[in-house]
């Protein structure tokens, strides 16, 4: 075999090599990158398929966020690579009045109208409508609810009042003191972090999270009756919809005292 040829064979046999170690770890990245459903958007993102889709990761949210708070992922973070996210426990959403993350988006995939509103004519912005996930309190954790007297994240908050609450209860340990409690209101949170960099035990107390994963869903079973705003949220339902169970299936005369020996 001459030497051109050996010199061909292996060179070859090294690009092969390689482009099969480029196949394996860009499949390893694939599999990284659908494994975490925590990842927290900038402002006005649109839900997380459709983000995805829009997103070109050309990074000029990033850019224009004037406390560094967003990052593009990277290879390793375990999140779709060269999307914009946060971490609100090293550096929160500072809710800027003019959201200049927003506006430089070119495809849409942070949404202008999501995060503002039309005011005499004119597109102003809203940083109530922000909506980025929602704080969640660990009460195990939470010292307040030990019955130490802390309202770090009530006071980081710049919805005070409305999104995290303070609630009087009685410490029942001394019979005498009462518990001041952060509590929060999901309808309000607009899951800047705030409140989750500000809290003061080793591990926050208080975390934000994706409002998926963080809330429950009550469906089309149950309604506010005395509240006419609710029944919207039944709009464009199938109508009632019941729970059936092994139980539900008896009459109710059957089920009244069933598992009673009246002997």
């Amino acid at each position: 075999m001459d030497k051109n040829r050996r010199a061909f064979l292996v060179s070859m046999a090294q690009n092969v090599a390689i482009a099969a170690t480029g196949g394996f770890l860009w499949a390893a990245y694939v599999d990284e990158v659908k494994a975490n459903p925590l990842i927290l958007r900038p402002p006005g993102a649109r839900k997380e398929d459709e983000f995805i889709s829009l997103c070109i990761k050309c990074g000029l949210c990033v850019e224009a966020c004037p406390y560094d708070t967003l990052m593009l992922a990277k290879p390793g973070d375990n999140k779709p690579l060269g999307t914009p996210y946060f971490i609100p426990r090293d550096i929160p959403c500072y809710m800027c009045d003019d959201i200049p993350c927003v506006p430089p988006c070119p495809t849409g995939a942070l949404d202008i109208e999501s995060v503002s509103e039309v005011k005499n004519g004119q597109r102003v912005f809203d940083i109530t409508k922000m909506d980025m996930g929602v704080a969640i309190v660990d009460m195990k954790s939470c010292i307040a609810y030990w019955g130490i007297q802390c309202d770090a994240c009530y006071r980081a908050c710049p919805l005070l009042d409305r999104a995290i609450y303070m609630e009087y209860r009685k410490n029942e340990r001394t019979g005498k003191h009462a518990k001041l409690l952060p509590v929060v209101d999901p309808d309000h949170c607009t899951g800047c972090g705030l409140c989750e960099h500000a809290c003061v035990t080793e591990k926050a107390a208080i975390r934000v999270l994706p409002r998926e994963v963080a809330l429950g869903k009550v469906g089309s079973h149950y309604v506010k009756g005395w509240q006419k705003s609710d029944e919207a949220r039944l709009k464009g339902s199938k109508g009632i919809q019941t729970t059936i169970t092994p139980k539900s299936k008896k009459s109710a005369v059957d089920t009244l005292n069933e598992g009673i020996d009246f002997e």
